[in-house]
């Protein structure tokens, strides 16, 4: 059993995050705003997860502006997109063993 669960991420424990690498791994990228609706989380909980998860190198994030208005945008980075399908592979396995 061990073995099952020696590839499940603590990066990807909190559903937050969870939420965030599973949008930016069938888009290209998520702005700040879109994360927030479909996550239905607050702003504070959008910084402080997009910030985890930065900080393990699995998203980038690129700021710029639209229309004079700060703009925010993730992007999942390699390293990241295979931690995240090694992690659901893992829990695949443990799901269906």
């Amino acid at each position: 059993m061990k073995n099952i669960i020696q590839n499940i991420n603590k990066a990807f424990d909190h559903r937050i995050r969870l939420g965030i690498m599973s949008i930016l791994m069938v888009n290209d990228h998520a702005d700040f705003k879109t994360l927030k609706e479909l996550l239905g989380a607050t702003d504070g909980n959008i910084a402080s997860h997009t910030k985890a998860l930065e900080k393990t190198n699995y998203i980038r994030v690129e700021k710029s502006f639209v229309d004079r208005k700060p703009n925010t945008k993730y992007i999942a980075t390699k390293n990241g997109r295979e931690a995240f399908e090694k992690h659901i592979e893992a829990l695949e396995k443990l799901i269906n063993k």
